[in-house]
């Protein structure tokens, strides 16, 4: 039997604001934007619709879920963006205004460098050794 991890939760602010973010800033694609009733949407995004795991964009619906907007991971790097072209991915990030927190550098597993998501969270862009 084959699995796989399907989709992860991230919360955000405002629904627009992180499709903005996804698509334009690190070029992922809208898989889905759903009405899901007053105030509600089934908001997916992805890399690639070919290949991992969607992010299921979940607008923060009350006071203990806006408290873990951007402190998903308590401070840790909680998700791996892989490419395979980390110059051009790094080049478009930092050009549509994402902050790195550190210069790219070069580990035994790849060339990374942490970045903040639209609401704070921390991500390593990681091309693969």
């Amino acid at each position: 039997m084959s699995r796989h991890l399907a989709t992860v939760t991230l919360l955000v602010h405002d629904y627009d604001e992180a499709i903005r973010f996804f698509t334009g800033a690190l070029r992922f694609d809208l898989v889905e934007d759903t009405p899901r009733g007053p105030g509600k949407r089934w908001v997916m995004v992805a890399p690639s619709r070919n290949m991992g795991a969607t992010l299921l964009l979940a607008k923060a619906a009350n006071d203990e879920q806006a408290a873990a907007v951007g402190n998903q991971a308590g401070g840790r790097v909680f998700l791996f963006l892989h490419t395979q072209d980390f110059a051009a991915d790094h080049d478009h990030m930092k050009a549509h205004g994402v902050r790195f927190l550190e210069e790219p550098r070069h580990e035994p597993h790849g060339t990374v460098a942490v970045f903040l998501d639209l609401c704070g969270n921390k991500w390593d862009l990681l091309q693969p050794a």
